[in-house]
């Protein structure tokens, strides 16, 4: 009986002396070698935090031209010197659909996928009855809107022989926006307008990408801008989609996936 007290009670001291040592451990209060028994401080481990929310995206959406010309002769800085007409209505096609108004329906339809998506939108004209604003002001709205990137939406006005789409940027570039970030903006939304179904330009630029150093709103931007020219209203095949609203949907399907896929990678 004696020898078994002994088993029985080792390891209820054992285990009141670990436990002892685990509460003073846990308190910061354990003895040093000399007994003194000082409270030792220590810092609690902060709790794991939830990641900070990604700020949303912008996006600046210029829908080209304006539905007047400006009747001034008013002439503003091209960005390499020069100067280049406030702004006119575009073009059209043959049967009168002028790009004007292409322009501003394609880019409503963009911005309308791209803030479903969350991305804050931002537009250089309300509607299609101004003059304004000129090239120079588009080419500097995307520094004061804060963009993440620019797209300029066009309809080219060519030889009626030629069709398909091309993306212009900047070059040689200007700035450290211009010279990396628009040519992958411009590679991103050619790659989606080919996926879209629509064909490089048979009359401009290669492999549906063309660099431009005469265009004002690229010039003077200092976010990644590019400027689609989505097809030539003057080419009767052409024309005849973007007519129609079912037309003008697929061009902005295309523009929405690859501004979406350039934002991210950016």
């Amino acid at each position: 009986m004696h020898t078994s007290s002994r088993i029985l009670i080792g390891p209820v001291v054992v285990g009141a002396a670990l436990l002892a040592a685990g509460l003073s451990a846990a308190l910061g209060t354990g003895a040093s070698a000399g007994g003194s028994g000082a409270p030792v401080l220590t810092t609690a481990s902060a709790p794991p935090q939830p990641p900070a929310a990604t700020a949303p995206r912008t996006v600046l959406l210029d829908p080209g031209h304006a539905g007047r010309t400006d009747a001034t002769g008013t002439l503003v800085p091209d960005g390499r010197g020069g100067e280049k007409a406030c702004n006119t209505t575009g073009t059209e096609t043959n049967a009168g659909y002028a790009e004007h108004a292409f322009t501003f329906d394609v880019a409503q339809r963009v911005a309308a996928r791209l803030r479903a998506d969350g991305v804050v939108v931002v537009l250089t004209r309300a509607d299609d009855s101004g003059t304004g604003p000129c090239v120079d002001e588009r080419g500097r709205a995307g520094e004061a809107a804060g963009a993440d990137a620019v797209v300029s939406i066009h309809g080219d006005g060519a030889p009626a022989d030629g069709h398909g789409f091309h993306v212009a940027f900047s070059d040689p570039p200007l700035n450290p926006a211009q010279e990396g970030p628009a040519h992958a903006l411009a590679v991103a939304v050619r790659d989606a307008m080919r996926g879209g179904g629509f064909v490089d330009s048979t009359y401009l630029g290669h492999d549906g990408l063309s660099p431009r150093n005469d265009l004002a709103g690229l010039n003077l931007a200092t976010r990644p801008s590019v400027l689609v020219e989505c097809a030539n209203m003057r080419n009767a095949a052409d024309a005849a989609v973007m007519s129609t609203p079912e037309g003008r949907e697929s061009y902005a399907a295309a523009i929405t996936t690859g501004i979406q896929a350039f934002l991210a990678r950016a």
